[in-house]
């Protein structure tokens, strides 16, 4: 029963998420909308309408909940396999969806100091790069002012 609900939750999601489906969507409101006069905007004419669309918003927050749900697990899934096989990383972070939400904000935390911290070094980095282009320019604008003062020495 639970792999059925789950391809059809899979097949429905892919469907809804297609144009051709949203403009089928519209059809059957203009198709409602026109049909008011002939069933003189009856309340049985409305209540078709409201029907349909609740049944229709019901049965997919469930399709749709499912997918979500299957493809944020395949995502941690991902993630914990990146986080297993770097050296550097931290396998504690592995079950972090499973924290507190203490624990998170101090997760949270400790990566907005690495941040600053990189953004820290980064901005150092970048001014030392400029300084060496500048004195990489002032060093070639040297060379060039020797050259032209050896070309004019040989031909004066």
């Amino acid at each position: 029963m639970n792999e059925f609900f789950s391809k059809a939750a899979q097949w429905t999601s892919r469907q809804a998420g297609r144009a051709s489906t949203f403009m089928l969507a519209i059809l059957v409101i203009l198709v409602w909308a026109v049909t008011g006069p002939i069933f003189d905007w009856s309340d049985t004419w409305q209540l078709i309408i409201n029907t349909g669309t609740t049944i229709v918003t019901f049965l997919m927050v469930f399709l749709i909940q499912n997918t979500q749900n299957r493809d944020t697990q395949a995502i941690q899934i991902k993630l914990d396999e990146l986080i297993r096989v770097t050296n550097q990383a931290r396998n504690g972070l592995i079950n972090l969806e499973d924290a507190s939400e203490a624990k998170l904000q101090e997760v949270k935390e400790e990566f907005s100091k690495v941040k600053e911290e990189a953004v820290q070094i980064a901005e150092e980095t970048l001014e030392e790069v400029q300084d060496d282009i500048e004195d990489t320019s002032r060093k070639i604008d040297e060379a060039k002012q020797e050259i032209a003062e050896v070309r004019q020495h040989r031909t004066g």
